[in-house]
């Protein structure tokens, strides 16, 4: 520890004439060495979501046997059926590990979403790709971004800026509410404005502490230099955040305040129950982004090492991939497959909140693109080929929808390269080491 740096040191600053101050971080150096448009003319905003499911998926009875357009839906999908002409389903892509380890649960998602393999439990190598569209398309709402989670579960988050700066969840149906509709909520279409004075003071304080910043880096290593920049822009991204709420919001003509619950949802990974967890989000959700709250979400399902029960079942989703016996007439496991075909409803749910939406002169989903992926395919086996990817949306008019594509063997990041052009991003590559790509799946790219 150096002699001026210590976790008692803070940022300074003033407002007003009168000395404000904020916390500093955990930095290494406290450690010893161990439709078409709005009617006001603007143009509808373009959404970006991720939704995660655990435990892969059973490719005889999940990957549709016919390629391109009005693909089939195997018994594992079939709940596609009124959602189909939203859905892309991606087969035949793998994740390349460059000599790494399979991390169980964990490799697989991370590769998806952030293009490279980790090289050890706990690495979280890049950013997920919600952030780096964040970047680009968050900036202009109270909410850069929403992360969720419908098994309740606040401590398991698939979005990061970095290990220092992960996305946690909201794991609250009641608190989710609160957060978006509360005290704070200003109601786009209100005649009337007033900038809450709660705002103005929380803003003001944390202006103040900015400018002190610049000496307190020169006395840190790298690795805290780099801590600290992650932690001011979390400063700068929430400063930015009470900047909008101090202006008066722009009408949005779908917004509709819900009504609250009285009561949140007891807690526990029963699958009915995380089920109606989700789906109660999910309407949340839709709603949060029709009144402009944010236009980035993540949504986790259920967890990579899940472990959601099912009454009469003896054994949780996890334990029942690798301890089921394979039906030899099926040729799968049919108890673990039944968990996963509930988790594909959920996804279906979801698809058609936004698609039911009315947006413009289409729907919420027309103006938006979520993708949807799991941590491997085989669960039995934690198999990192032929990973099971979806996309929902056709990203106002830049993605098509309804195929099925046949990745041929090449990486997971040839989907995710399609998402960062199909969002508006100039990205010509993405990946590192033999994931890296600099080919998106070209016949859906409008």
């Amino acid at each position: 520890m150096t002699s001026q740096t210590s976790r008692r040191r803070i940022l300074r600053g003033m407002m007003g004439g009168a000395a404000v101050t904020v916390g500093l971080p955990f930095l290494e150096c406290f450690l010893n060495s161990n439709g078409t448009a709005l009617a006001n003319g603007s143009p509808l905003p373009t959404r970006f979501g991720t939704w995660f499911w655990g435990l892969g998926m059973n490719k005889q009875i999940w990957v549709p046997k016919k390629v391109g357009k009005d693909y089939d839906l195997p018994q594992q999908v079939a709940s596609f059926k009124d959602v189909k002409q939203h859905i892309n389903m991606f087969s035949n892509y793998n994740v390349l590990l460059d000599g790494r380890p399979n991390l169980c649960h964990y490799t697989g998602w991370i590769a998806t979403r952030a293009g490279e393999a980790p090289a050890g439990p706990g690495q979280l190598p890049n950013q997920t790709i919600d952030v780096t569209i964040e970047d680009v398309i968050g900036t202009a709402t109270r909410f850069r971004s929403i992360s969720l989670s419908a098994t309740g579960n606040p401590r398991t988050s698939y979005s990061y800026r970095s290990a220092d700066a992960i996305n946690p969840p909201d794991a609250s149906v009641t608190e989710f509410y609160q957060k978006i509709f509360g005290s704070e909520f200003q109601d786009p279409n209100s005649p009337d404005f007033k900038p809450d004075p709660r705002v103005m003071a929380r803003k003001s304080v944390l202006s103040g502490v900015i400018d002190h910043t610049n000496d307190l880096k020169k006395t840190l290593g790298k690795a805290d230099q780099a801590r600290l920049d992650n932690y001011l822009s979390s400063i700068r991204s929430f400063e930015n955040s009470l900047a909008i709420q101090l202006q008066k919001p722009p009408p949005a003509e779908a917004c509709k305040v819900p009504t609250a619950n009285e009561k949140d949802l007891p807690s526990g990974l029963d699958s009915e129950l995380v089920r109606t967890r989700h789906n109660m989000m999910v309407d949340l959700l839709v709603m949060a982004m029709a009144c402009n709250q944010t236009r980035i979400f993540n949504m986790g399902f259920s967890e990579g090492s899940a472990n959601t029960t099912h009454k009469g079942v003896a054994r949780p989703h996890h334990p029942t991939t690798h301890e089921e016996p394979k039906d030899p007439e099926l040729g799968y496991q049919p108890t673990a497959a039944k968990f996963v075909t509930e988790s594909m409803e959920a996804w279906a749910y979801l698809v058609a909140a936004m698609a039911n939406f009315k947006e413009g002169d289409g729907s919420l989903l027309d103006n938006s693109l979520v993708l949807a992926n799991s941590d491997c395919e085989l669960a039995q086996v934690h198999s990192l080929s032929n990973m099971p990817m979806m996309t929902a949306g056709r990203a106002g008019g830049r993605l098509k929808s309804g195929y099925h594509i046949d990745g041929a063997g090449g990486p997971v990041t040839a989907v995710s390269l399609t998402v960062l052009q199909a969002m508006g991003l100039q990205a010509t590559e993405f990946g590192k080491g033999g994931l890296k790509t600099t080919q998106p799946v070209a016949e859906l790219l409008v």
